[in-house]
């Protein structure tokens, strides 16, 4: 009981520290704006731990915050080969394959009214179909390794990229559009001085998009065959062996190396396009 008591104390404390760093004199500087968000993750994070610990709530229903640490500690090795196998090639491999082939395929329907009415909303069907349906034909396609992961990411990625760019691409007004053939400009430079910029931010919608598509498909897809080798292959094994403190390792795993990928766009995102209006202030 006395476990829970902290746990309100420390909440209480969480709150009135983040609300006075909010609202004070220095709530605008970059300082201020990190250090929130950390003091809201670590009031979480102690809460976890009184709570679970205070309430003696069973590993298997949810680990203690430090018996997770203690494993991905332990399990440093294992980890990085899971991240190997499922970040790095199944799901970096289908998202540079698939957004760069669904940005090659939007040039193409931009340029031709049969395929944008032919082939989106064929897009927006396949988008719809769910992965439990796609991955174990994409697995029993490709095989076991890597390759099926790709493959089921290039799925989820393509068509999102595809009407984000599609749109982009079609957001220069018709005035501008007429104002660059009054340049006799050709195609190629309409399209690099005018419409590929004005595209960038649908661009980058879709890529960030596809950054979380990414790593679920990867993930998911492993559960319907992989080596032994994966997080989505530990995650299903370690359930199986009601190994919870495993299982949240590997979630840590993907959440950071989610918000890292998708820091990393929109790091991107924010050089390239520092001109639009959503990128100021």
């Amino acid at each position: 009981m006395m476990l829970v008591i902290c746990a309100v104390i420390v909440w209480a404390a969480g709150w009135w520290m983040n609300v006075r760093l909010a609202n004070g004199r220095y709530a605008n500087q970059r300082w201020v704006q990190l250090l929130v968000p950390a003091i809201f993750g670590a009031t979480l994070l102690l809460i976890w731990e009184l709570l679970v610990r205070g309430l003696q709530v069973p590993l298997v229903i949810l680990p203690a915050p430090s018996l997770i640490a203690a494993r991905f500690g332990e399990s440093l090795d294992l980890l990085w080969a899971d991240f190997v196998q499922t970040i790095l090639k199944g799901a970096l491999g289908g998202y540079l394959i698939g957004c760069g082939a669904a940005f090659v395929m939007a040039i193409l329907v931009d340029r031709s009214d049969f395929l944008r009415r032919g082939l989106l909303p064929v897009g927006n069907f396949v988008a719809a179909l769910p992965i439990v349906g796609t991955a174990p034909i994409l697995v029993m396609w490709f095989g076991f390794d890597w390759q099926s992961k790709a493959a089921v990411v290039v799925v989820m990625v393509f068509f999102p990229m595809l009407v984000n760019t599609v749109a982009g691409l079609r957001e220069t007004s018709v005035l501008q559009r007429d104002l660059m053939q009054t340049y006799a400009a050709s195609y190629g430079q309409s399209f690099l001085k005018l419409r590929l910029p004005a595209a960038l931010p649908f661009i980058f919608n879709g890529l960030k998009i596809s950054t979380t598509l990414a790593l679920i498909g990867a993930i998911v897809a492993e559960f319907f065959g992989s080596p032994t080798v994966g997080m989505g292959f530990r995650i299903s094994t370690s359930v199986g062996q009601l190994a919870l403190d495993m299982v949240w390792a590997e979630i840590v795993v993907a959440a950071l190396a989610g918000s890292l990928f998708y820091g990393l766009v929109a790091l991107i995102e924010k050089r390239s396009t520092f001109w639009h209006p959503s990128q100021r202030g």
